[in-house]
């Protein structure tokens, strides 16, 4: 009789940052190895991703998951019986929710095995910030009418004032095809300094925009907001706005512009 973590088995695998040429060797044997593939694109969109190719790659159909499905535990239901991946965006353990998922698993004495890869975390280090001199990051989300959240402008002030680099991720709904472009989360960035006036955050402010980085399109700019602003940078995209410069950085930074 075959051991129990051969017949059960949950495996979260990272793909990466742009499409299924950068799955690992490692996370490219999981997902062979696997009775079922589910595909996991709410918490990250991989943008130049192809499900086609992608099972062509594993070997394997793959099988669309969403946010009921992985939040529910109904995924923990097939990993009791069988062997279980599922493919992430990015890392798997950046997003809590994949944390949460490998609690439940563990509690039904479901094995689990991970498989890293690169985070945008740490690929934003190519704008020439150095990694320990982030502090906390937030996401900058959709304003509706009834809904204006500001606490992703607080955590930039709280860095701002310990000389911290900020980085926001810009809100996104797969289910709807949607994503906020840099120029709408700058807006938003301008309108809350604007009506604290704080002068913390204005036209004239230095950030750096990145898009689409780790991928052939990658564009990483760099200069004061109303310029950025004007740029057309496409989806997915994030904003750094930087603390205190180390002359490095500093000489880095200068050499985008």
């Amino acid at each position: 009789m075959a051991a129990a973590e051969e017949v059960m088995m949950l495996s979260l695998v990272g793909l990466g940052l742009w499409d299924e040429q950068d799955i690992t060797l490692r996370g490219l044997q999981e997902a062979r190895g696997a009775d079922l593939v589910f595909l996991e694109s709410y918490t990250s969109r991989l943008m130049g991703l192809n499900k086609k190719r992608l099972e062509e790659l594993i070997e394997k159909e793959v099988k669309e998951a969403d946010r009921e499905f992985i939040e529910s535990g109904r995924v923990l239901e097939h990993a009791g019986e069988k062997r279980v991946c599922v493919l992430v965006g990015g890392d798997p353990m950046v997003a809590t929710t994949h944390a949460d998922l490998v609690l439940r698993a563990k509690e039904r004495g479901i094995p689990v095995r991970i498989v890293h890869n690169a985070s945008i975390y740490s690929a934003v280090c190519e704008t020439g910030l150095q990694a320990y001199k982030f502090g906390r990051s937030a996401t900058i989300v959709f304003w509706e009418d009834n809904y204006k959240p500001t606490s992703f402008y607080d955590v930039m002030v709280k860095n701002k004032e310990l000389g911290l680099h900020t980085l926001f991720f810009l809100d996104l709904r797969a289910h709807e095809n949607r994503f906020m472009t840099v120029r709408e989360a700058l807006q938003e960035l301008l309108e809350i300094s604007a009506e604290r006036k704080d002068g913390l955050f204005t036209p004239r402010t230095r950030v750096v925009a990145v898009s689409r980085l780790g991928s052939p399109e990658q564009r990483i700019a760099y200069g004061v907001v109303e310029k950025i602003m004007t740029d057309d940078l496409p989806p997915l995209s994030v904003i750094i706005v930087p603390g205190k410069l180390h002359p490095v950085e500093k000489e880095f930074l200068e050499s985008l512009l």
